[in-house]
């Protein structure tokens, strides 16, 4: 899921993570690899957050899913993996309202 900046605020202030700016010369690597999304850096590793789909009247919210490990302990280097979620929701905006 590519986000908003409100959206990336809203998930960096629930999760201790850096987000890969737009531009950065490892996005278009990364968005090979893995598709258009908004990238996490956490001590984990890679990441990305997907919509988890909630009943009207509920917050927007998503799961945080891992990518890829570090590789060492410098967190120097990171070892992709088959997308595996993880227990962690933000809340992403406010309520959605149902359609009338």
């Amino acid at each position: 899921m590519k986000m908003n900046a409100l959206m990336v605020e809203r998930t960096l202030s629930q999760i201790d993570a850096r987000v890969i700016p737009e531009g950065h010369p490892v996005l278009p690597q990364l968005n090979r690899m893995f598709g258009d999304h908004t990238f996490f850096l956490d001590s984990n590793g890679l990441n990305i957050v997907e919509p988890i789909e909630e009943a009207p009247g509920t917050a927007e919210t998503a799961q945080v899913v891992n990518l890829a490990n570090w590789d060492d302990a410098n967190q120097s280097r990171l070892n992709p993996h088959e997308p595996q979620a993880t227990d962690v929701v933000v809340e992403l905006g406010p309520p959605k309202t149902s359609a009338h």
